[in-house]
């Protein structure tokens, strides 16, 4: 068995009830806000064929399949270009004190 940790996003009119209803029939536990982790005898390739086929063609679903030894990946959607918090973090330009 190996295991697995999910994340998602579907956005606003995403099949939430059908993923939950997928997730629940594979004994999922809750990590947080939308990610999940779970146990399988399945590949990821075969998880995500799947959440395609449950999915369909959600046009704003991104989901991201992770385990151990082979990492993550998109299975459903992609990453976005830009992450929500760049530009957060303060750059100090200079080492002097000012006067």
């Amino acid at each position: 068995m190996t295991r697995y940790w999910l994340s998602f996003d579907l956005g606003l009119q995403g099949d939430y009830e059908g993923l939950y209803g997928w997730l629940d029939g594979q004994q999922a536990k809750e990590c947080g806000d939308s990610i999940a982790t779970f146990q399988s005898e399945k590949t990821r390739d075969q998880l995500a064929k799947e959440l395609r086929h449950l999915l369909g063609d959600a046009k704003n679903a991104r989901i991201y399949i992770i385990n151990k030894k082979i990492g993550g990946k998109f299975v459903l959607g992609k990453r976005k270009l830009r992450a929500p918090w760049n530009g957060y973090a303060e750059i100090s330009v200079g080492g002097g004190e000012d006067i």
